[in-house]
């Protein structure tokens, strides 16, 4: 399926990998008026990578990725082609990414259970979870207010993205987390999607435990 701004799990994984967070860039004029959610950017702006990063995981800017990608790879296709191959990395078999923001692209698809274990990755990297838990934060002159709003609404919560094209529907991954133990859910194409994860995490925490809590 389509995954939407979800693509963007990625992405910030990939940043928080490989590049400084102080760094700070221009933004290049090919950044600028990216179609689809934006954090507004002007070409030659300047701002650090944790400025954008926060852009491209609460506001679900596509310029912001772009933005991302250019800096680290040179090019967009540069940037997918390293997502394809940490993808790969990861036993991500049904995924593959045309792009860093998630336009819909025949070439730009993935499936929950890959969301899911990519999830699991990223939400190991102590700044990706650190930015996906936030829920508001003043940065280059803007005020970003995370798009999920289970940071509000469930306990625990703890991350991680949203996504919607027309095509895609609408996606949601989020993590919460309760006395030590993270779950994570994805759905995709759900309509009554924050209903949905509430129930689907409450099952998880309350009809399962692991293994050596039953011993």
């Amino acid at each position: 399926m389509y995954p939407a701004s979800t693509t963007k799990i990625m992405t910030g994984l990939l940043i928080c990998e490989t590049c400084s967070l102080e760094d700070r860039l221009q933004v290049p004029a090919a950044a600028v008026g990216t179609e689809g959610s934006s954090m507004y950017l002007s070409a030659d702006e300047v701002l650090s990578v944790e400025d954008l990063l926060y852009g491209l995981l609460l506001e679900s800017g596509n310029d912001a990725a772009a933005a991302l990608a250019i800096y680290c790879a040179g090019s967009l296709p540069a940037f997918a082609a390293r997502m394809n191959a940490r993808a790969e990395e990861l036993g991500l078999t049904h995924t593959r990414f045309a792009n860093p923001h998630g336009l819909d692209s025949e070439d730009n698809y993935s499936t929950a259970r890959d969301l899911a274990r990519l999830t699991a990755t990223a939400l190991k990297n102590p700044d990706f979870a650190r930015i996906v838990g936030t829920k508001s934060v003043a940065v280059a002159g803007r005020c970003l207010t995370n798009h999920n709003k289970l940071l509000w609404q469930y306990p625990g919560a703890i991350g991680v993205k949203t996504g919607f094209t027309k095509a895609a529907g609408r996606i949601l991954v989020s993590a919460a987390r309760r006395n030590g133990r993270t779950l994570i859910c994805v759905t995709i194409g759900a309509p009554d999607d924050w209903s949905d994860h509430t129930q689907l995490l409450d099952a998880g925490f309350s009809a399962y435990a692991r293994s050596e809590e039953r011993r």
